[in-house]
């Protein structure tokens, strides 16, 4: 890594310090000519030159002073309350500028005195009032301008991401549609030339059918009814369960009350399917796959459990199935939740959500 880029605390990189040194170094020094010009006499030759006494003298220590009472009212509008809204960053200004001011003033005079160096006295004392309030306004003015740019720049960013992204799903969505609506008529035409005698065969092709159907309408909705999606997942079900024959035994627990409730599509389907690939699969004796689903607090709360073998490592299965991983991407940017992932009793998984 770039040693400029390197981070030293809350945010704060090496450049940006070394930035913020430079101009309040530059800000000395141009400050300092322009009092020595004003105060030399061109005719006595030891007063042309311009030496590091004079900066000292005349500005040095004083924007060294201005400098160390920044950082921290820098530190803390900008890094400890950034997530603050503006009004109230602006109003903390309010506090931190007569501090900045008249603290600066009491360090630089308690300084120079000690170091010999003079200050303005009496009535001139006021420049040293207006001077480092005019640089505290017009610094902490330039930094707030800059992080409204810096802003700025980051949304138009994003902005472009989520364009970008739009149309990869735009396209994705008419893929999707195509696949399904493909299939869907592939096995209807298949189903037509299976033999009357396979009467189970052409129950599980038609099963087989109808699920393609509703990925076919759920690819063109935000949100389906319970009962729709319960209905898809019951029948995903009845396939899986003329696979497994007795070893996969099915609970479906909802109540009536709720079945008209609306939900994102697809939304049960990859987690039932996880239970029976994870849970039942692997299992010789088989065992039972649950859903509930109640209402509570006014949300849907949902259980999908299985009596499986079980997971040690919980939290590495939402990074390995696709199907755990979208669902959780989906819950959480359309109802910012999460998926729980339980011990099941006596065995088993059980996978929480609420919407």
């Amino acid at each position: 890594m770039n040693i400029l880029e390197k981070q030293i605390g809350l945010g704060i990189r090496v450049k940006d310090v070394l930035i913020v040194c430079a101009i309040y170094l530059l800000m000395a020094w141009l400050y300092a000519v322009t009092i020595w010009r004003n105060r030399a006499d061109f005719t006595e030759t030891e007063n042309v030159l311009f030496t590091m006494e004079n900066f000292l003298d005349e500005a040095g220590i004083q924007y060294g002073v201005f400098l160390l009472f920044s950082i921290p009212i820098w530190v803390l509008i900008f890094r400890v309350f950034r997530k603050k809204p503006l009004q109230f960053r602006l109003f903390l200004h309010v506090i931190t500028m007569p501090i900045f001011v008249l603290g600066a003033q009491k360090v630089y005079y308690l300084y120079s005195e000690s170091l010999g160096f003079g200050h303005l006295e009496g009535s001139g004392q006021v420049w040293d009032i207006y001077i480092p309030a005019l640089i505290y306004l017009i610094q902490f003015g330039i930094l707030h301008a800059y992080e409204y740019y810096k802003e700025n720049q980051r949304k138009l960013i994003v902005e472009g991401e989520l364009r970008q992204a739009a149309l990869k799903s735009e396209l994705a969505a008419i893929k999707a549609q195509l696949n399904p609506h493909f299939l869907y008529n592939v096995f209807n035409t298949i189903n037509a030339s299976v033999p009357p005698k396979q009467e189970k065969t052409r129950m599980l092709i038609a099963t087989l059918s109808d699920l393609f159907r509703y990925q076919l309408k759920a690819s063109k909705k935000d949100l389906v009814s319970l009962e729709e999606e319960l209905d898809f997942v019951t029948k995903y079900l009845e396939l899986e369960k003329a696979r497994f024959e007795e070893r996969l035994n099915i609970n479906i627990n909802v109540p009536k009350e709720l079945h008209q409730e609306k939900i994102p599509p697809m939304l049960l389907q990859p987690l039932v399917e996880n239970s029976v690939k994870h849970g039942i699969s692997t299992s010789l004796e088989g065992g039972e796959i649950s859903i509930s689903i109640f209402k509570e607090e006014g949300k849907l709360k949902f259980e999908i459990a299985d009596t499986g073998k079980g997971v040690a490592d919980k939290k590495s299965m939402l990074g390995k199935g696709i199907g755990l991983s979208n669902t959780q991407l989906r819950l959480q940017k359309m109802y910012q939740s999460q998926l729980e992932i339980l011990d099941n009793q006596p065995q088993g998984l059980k996978i929480r959500f609420t919407l």
